[in-house]
């Protein structure tokens, strides 16, 4: 896929399929909405691209884990080009572990496992029917359907978005922890698949985390071996030998399908999709050149395939995930709902920049190919876009996961060398006022979300009180004597005179 800009207008090359833009779909919309499926592919087609390969000819080669928006506008796109342009004849079968997973098994079922990508851009929106997924399994009481495809010829790839708080894995020590692998998550019924393989004599199989981690790939290897050294020790060889788990750094901004986005599909395009799926046009994949079977020709497509992915992961976390979780609890706590209405405060816009630039920035390595302020100015563009109307809300949930990953290695580093933390700080007193509100408030399935209200509550008389979440924070951070003053300071001045306020104390701070 290419991604060619002139007079702000992205055109989308794949394999010669047709453009469709925002004045061509209002053109070209069917006068009556029609349901998407199989059969009435052809007809779509008048007003968005539709697969053009043989679904039926398709081998399951690849069982996911976790289909939320996210994986139908990464992953899924990648394998839906490659089928495309007649590279691989492998196809997706999603599976769904959880009971709120069975809303997507009913929405794709209805639509032979089709849905509609949304890509909106600043004044050009592109619209892809996506075909590389065939089948859904939801097996959230019932595994064994995932354990015999697990065991499968066919099956070469099982790869996963469980969020950050899916590993069974202690973020301070990185050992596996097995109350978090109960019975019927993620890890437990893929070793008991890959069990299911190795005693049927199955050949190697990868592994592939799409998770927003620091070594994806590793946290699901010591995950997967954490959990097989339970079942069967002897299992635990035969996955050393025949599995493997390639890192990756995955990348596509991907809101919340909204009812209106519904609506507008059908009222403005004519497709009638169930859970239609939006995000930005800008999406990349980094992954490590580590597949133990046979592995997808992904040199075709835009697609890094490297020895040292390091670089790159670590670019992407500690500056566009990071920017998120640390924009997040603040807008919120300033009333906005919306990431691109935040980005346009002057306030808010000048902190995540100053975050980027001034304190996580420093920490990184250099990476073949990036420019890092080039970068952080792309991130400034990619969250301000208002197209896609991406929420607020989506990025407040797990904060007790995705801070460890996102912000705290960047914060250990500051501090070891003695430089700037004011930004940090006032991050992380933003998201313990968030969580010191409403009870009620949607937080998610934040694994340690009793924890780390309690420690909020507890801030409100002591403020240091906060940094002693050790199973988020670790030592280090409430045994500075610099952070603990920095975060109280930030804590007490947004909870004293607000968000706006302790911004201009924190930037001031931090140009000093």
């Amino acid at each position: 896929m290419l991604w060619l800009r002139s007079l702000d207008i992205c055109v989308h090359v794949v394999y010669g399929a047709h453009v469709t833009s925002d004045a061509t779909l209002s053109s070209t919309t069917a006068t009556q909405p029609v349901a998407l499926s199989a059969t009435t592919l052809e007809t779509i087609a008048a007003v968005a691209t539709v697969p053009n390969y043989d679904r039926s000819a398709l081998r399951p080669s690849i069982l996911h884990i976790g289909v939320g928006g996210f994986h139908r506008a990464h992953l899924a796109t990648y394998i839906d080009e490659l089928c495309a342009g007649g590279s691989t004849d492998w196809s997706i079968v999603g599976v769904g572990l959880l009971p709120n997973d069975e809303a997507m098994a009913a929405a794709l079922h209805a639509q032979d496992c089709l849905y509609t990508l949304i890509a909106r851009g600043r004044g050009t929106t592109q619209v892809d029917v996506i075909g590389s997924i065939v089948d859904f399994m939801f097996v959230s009481t019932d595994h064994a359907p995932l354990i015999t495809a697990i065991a499968a010829p066919d099956t070469q790839i099982v790869s996963m978005t469980i969020t950050e708080g899916g590993y069974p894995i202690d973020d301070t020590t990185g050992d596996f922890n097995a109350d978090k692998c109960a019975a019927g998550s993620a890890f437990d019924v893929l070793v008991r698949g890959l069990d299911a393989r190795r005693q049927a004599g199955g050949a190697p199989i990868t592994i592939m985390s799409c998770d927003n981690i620091m070594g994806n790939g590793q946290v699901a290897r010591a995950a997967t071996l954490g959990a097989a050294q339970a079942l069967d020790p002897e299992l635990t060889a035969w996955i050393e030998s025949s599995v493997s788990f390639p890192n990756s750094m995955v990348d596509r901004i991907t809101p919340v399908t909204a009812q209106s986005d519904i609506e507008w599909l059908s009222n403005d395009i004519g497709i009638i999709d169930r859970w239609p799926v939006v995000a930005e046009p800008f999406r990349q994949w980094v992954i490590e050149d580590d597949f133990a079977g046979d592995r997808l020709p992904l040199e075709a497509l835009d697609v890094i395939v490297t020895d040292d992915i390091d670089p790159y992961e670590l670019t992407k976390l500690r500056l566009l995930n990071a920017g998120h979780s640390c924009l997040a609890y603040l807008a919120a706590l300033d009333g906005f709902e919306l990431v691109d209405t935040a980005m346009a405060d002057p306030a808010l816009g000048q902190f995540v920049e100053a975050l980027l630039h001034r304190e996580a920035k420093p920490t990184l390595p250099a990476a073949a190919g990036i420019d890092l302020d080039d970068y952080i100015a792309s991130l400034t563009e990619r969250f301000s876009n208002p197209a896609i109307g991406d929420q607020i809300s989506r990025l407040c949930f797990d904060g007790s996961s995705k801070f460890p990953k996102f912000l705290i290695p960047t914060i250990r580093a500051q501090i070891n060398g003695d430089q700037h933390v004011a930004l940090s700080a006032l991050a992380l007193a933003g998201w313990c006022a968030y969580l010191s509100q409403d009870p009620d408030i949607e937080i998610s399935h934040d694994p340690l979300l009793d924890e780390a209200r309690e420690h909020a509550r507890r801030s409100i008389d002591d403020p240091a009180a906060f940094l002693q979440f050790t199973e988020v924070f670790g030592p280090e951070l409430g045994a500075s004597d610099a952070f603990t003053a920095a975060f109280a300071a930030a804590l007490s001045g947004l909870r004293s005179h607000g968000v706006q306020s302790a911004i201009a104390d924190a930037l001031q701070k931090a140009a000093d």
